[in-house]
């Protein structure tokens, strides 16, 4: 190329660009003009064009979300074929070390393992009284999860045969099927490997980050939509969907692949939990923030979770103490609601720092964390400040603030 030539050739290409964008401009006014007069010759004798072009609309959105749903359920469908193949591809049904079935091992894939629970109670009441330490069991979600870690630990039948993985609908509960039946199924085929019962090839799970994403992100969409608006009493199902993913995270084989492929979509879940508790301001909300503030520390239970849920935690209680101390101040009205709900997040925030303390390896414990530095700032003025008027705030802040001094934590 001559010198020279490359500034005309940029021009060039610019002018050639912008003849394009010229004439994309001019089709697209050509077309609506076009799409106008068919409208108003094709409308019809007593309709003005409004009305006929509101109906067309209409008409036409209604056919894209009937394809919208015809697309999600071949999407669904997709997930549980693609579920079924790394179920396989990890360990095939019956597949045992000698390549052949075991008698012993046909009888324990044939037993019925896991007998849901039966709640015989469920609040009646509006769910102010949180005076007992069992208000989780209430719900069913405390007592779920320890009888699931019982029966990790104690039963000999741990994988049963399984009817195939559903097809997601509509309905709240059947859209949880599928991925709830395929991380169980990933938890019964590890501890069948782990005793020699089964051989699985769990580093397939490294090749297909797809199909772990999805199914735990639609586990996690499908739970935050259900604490959005939970309805009473708590059905059995979302008490083992949500005792079923608290044992995947926590599963130290498995849940690498999780936080490794899912841990935004945690993140976002955990957010979403947190602004639940703080916005919800229906008069009998009590029971549903006790099922979130027990999902959070059950999350909690996570090293890596637990860190970045601290994070927030401190990040919100931070937030409203000096949103608190400023209404003080200009003697402004303050949210009763908001201040009812904060503490919840000043229990949850409470029991995480004392499993920090609690536990041998704390790690990164020279390192405090940009949250931990911003909430201790000026703390002690405002629990000051806010003592006299606000005791109970107060007495959390300062116990988070001794809580926070004595456990040296990694908090991002």
């Amino acid at each position: 190329m001559e010198p020279g030539s490359a500034p005309g050739g940029v021009a060039a290409v610019a002018a050639e660009i912008k003849g394009r964008r010229e004439n994309e401009v001019w089709y697209l006014k050509i077309s609506k003009l076009a799409l106008a007069f068919a409208i108003i010759h094709s409308k019809p004798p007593g309709k003005s064009c409004k009305e006929y072009t509101e109906h067309l609309a209409k008409t036409v959105s209604e056919r894209d979300f009937g394809w919208k749903s015809k697309v999600e359920v071949l999407e669904a469908e997709v997930l549980r074929l693609r579920q079924e193949l790394l179920l396989n591809k990890i360990c095939p049904r019956f597949c045992l070390e000698n390549g052949e079935p075991d008698a012993s091992a046909e009888t324990l894939l044939d037993q019925e393992c896991i007998n849901p629970v039966s709640y015989s109670s469920q609040l009646e009441d509006s769910g102010c009284d949180v005076s007992n330490d069992y208000a989780f069991d209430s719900l069913g979600i405390a007592s779920d999860f320890h009888q699931s870690e019982h029966n990790v630990d104690t039963s000999k039948c741990l994988l049963e045969r399984l009817p195939p993985l559903s097809l997601c609908s509509t309905s709240k509960e059947k859209s949880l099927t599928a991925p709830v039946q395929f991380l169980q199924h990933l938890l019964e085929i590890r501890k069948l490997s782990e005793e020699g019962i089964l051989q699985a090839e769990f580093t397939e799970l490294e090749h297909d980050s797809f199909t772990i994403r999805n199914s735990v992100s639609q586990l996690l969409d499908g739970l935050t939509v259900f604490y959005n608006s939970p309805k009473f009493p708590v059905s059995d199902f979302f008490t083992e969907a949500v005792s079923v993913l608290i044992s995947f995270i926590t599963n130290n084989k498995l849940s690498n692949h999780v936080l490794k492929n899912c841990f935004k979509k945690l993140e976002e879940f955990k957010k979403n939990l947190i602004q639940i508790i703080l916005r919800n301001s229906s008069v009998n909300r009590f029971q549903a923030l006790h099922a979130v503030s027990h999902t959070l520390v059950l999350l909690g239970r996570n090293n890596i979770l637990r860190n970045s849920l601290i994070s927030l935690l401190l990040s919100e209680v931070r937030k409203f103490a000096e949103q608190l101390l400023q209404a003080q101040q200009i003697q402004a009205m303050y949210d009763i609601t908001q201040y009812e709900n904060i503490f919840p997040l000043c229990m949850i925030l409470e029991q995480l720092l004392q499993n920090e303390t609690e536990e041998s390896n704390v790690s990164s414990t020279d390192y405090d964390g940009e949250e931990k530095t911003k909430f201790l700032e000026n703390l002690d003025q405002i629990i000051l400040c806010l003592s006299d008027e606000f005791p109970l705030f107060s007495l959390f802040l300062w116990r988070v603030s001794v809580l926070l001094n004595s456990a040296q934590i990694q908090i991002d």
